[in-house]
């Protein structure tokens, strides 16, 4: 319930109270009674009236209350609706980032091995150059 409905309400409550009370003491007081009659009427009427309004007091707060309720269980719903909502993005992203990792991964270690096959090739070429560099050198001394 809005916070216009409970002032309405409210002021609904006030006015019907205070509407009764002012409507029952005009008519004891415009009544043909003795002073004794007279507050034992005012007494009599003013206890009937405030147990009527308690009455419809306690209506107005079960139903306020109840839907109060009512809104409070929707809402709990709702935010358990989003919070699993984000739980199951955030498990789709971290599967995506581990693929991802497990890809790069996997390609990094391709790489390693392609430069590490390359890197011995390019040892190999220049061991053999610098032997082949040293047999000429020794080929050209001896002549």
């Amino acid at each position: 319930m809005s916070d216009n409905q409970q002032n309405y309400t409210k002021g609904f409550l006030m006015g019907a109270l205070v509407g009764s009370a002012v409507g029952a003491i005009t008519a004891l007081l415009l009544a043909p009674k003795s002073g004794k009659e007279l507050r034992q009427d005012i007494a009599t009427k003013t206890s009937d009236i405030y147990g009527k309004a308690s009455d419809y007091y306690g209506i107005v707060e079960d139903k306020v209350s109840g839907v109060v309720s009512a809104a409070a269980q929707d809402g709990k719903a709702k935010a358990q609706q989003i919070i699993n909502a984000a739980k199951d993005q955030a498990s789709n992203i971290i599967g995506k980032a581990e693929d991802i990792l497990a890809g790069a991964k996997y390609k990094v270690g391709e790489t390693k091995s392609d430069i590490s096959s390359k890197y011995g090739n390019v040892k190999d070429a220049a061991k053999a150059g610098i032997d082949t560099f040293k047999t000429e050198l020794k080929r050209e001394n001896e002549e």
